[in-house]
């Protein structure tokens, strides 16, 4: 068997045993959200991030959800980074924002976090922010022990089914997950440029 094959194989493994009631759970907030006049906030690190930029666009252009991206301003960011410390970069922008109980925060990370550890603590400290402030947390995620696992409203959690190849198949699948959101009919309002021909 190749590489290519047992890749694809096992995204496929991996796709196949998510469970779809999380996404629905994970889609009911979401829908909240927009229902209340909210603001969804979208947040993670290295891939995390650059998933968090596109998926911001989704969502304001097929969903009607007012979204944003917070590390998609650099200047802001690195000034952040180099004043206050990388771990309050999130929390200190969620709080000039004024993030409230309308609001949401999708988080895609691959680990979820992990104060033990003192793992992506820029986003345990995002997420602590979002709960005491009652905003909604949903995670999609590649592992079920860390700590956004436990405290988000909705968890989705892309299923571990090769710990070598954790990393690309999570922010891979995290792709397809977000892509799910937006043309859910349950929040999809505008449909994409392709999609739009066929109608």
């Amino acid at each position: 068997m190749t590489f290519s094959t047992e890749f694809i194989e096992k995204c496929a493994s991996a796709l196949n045993n998510i469970d779809a009631g999380s996404i629905e759970q994970a889609v009911l907030q979401l829908a909240r959200v927009r229902k209340f006049g909210g603001r969804l906030f979208i947040i993670g690190s290295g891939g995390g991030a650059g998933h968090a930029s596109h998926a911001t666009g989704d969502f304001r252009k097929m969903c009607s959800i007012e979204a944003y991206a917070p590390y998609d301003n650099v200047s802001e960011l690195t000034a952040r980074v180099n004043d206050e410390g990388w771990e309050s970069t999130l929390v200190n922008w969620l709080h000039v924002s004024r993030l409230n109980k309308n609001d949401g925060l999708l988080v895609f990370s691959v680990g979820g976090g992990n104060t033990e550890h003192n793992i992506s603590m820029n986003l345990v400290n995002a997420v602590s922010f979002a709960k005491q402030n009652g905003s909604v947390v949903i995670g999609v995620l590649g592992k079920d022990g860390g700590h956004i696992a436990k405290v988000a409203d909705a968890t989705i959690v892309i299923p571990n089914l090769a710990p070598e190849l954790v990393t690309p198949i999570t922010e891979g699948l995290q792709a397809v997950i977000w892509h799910l959101f937006v043309s859910h009919p349950d929040l999809q309002t505008n449909s994409a440029k392709w999609e739009g021909l066929y109608k």
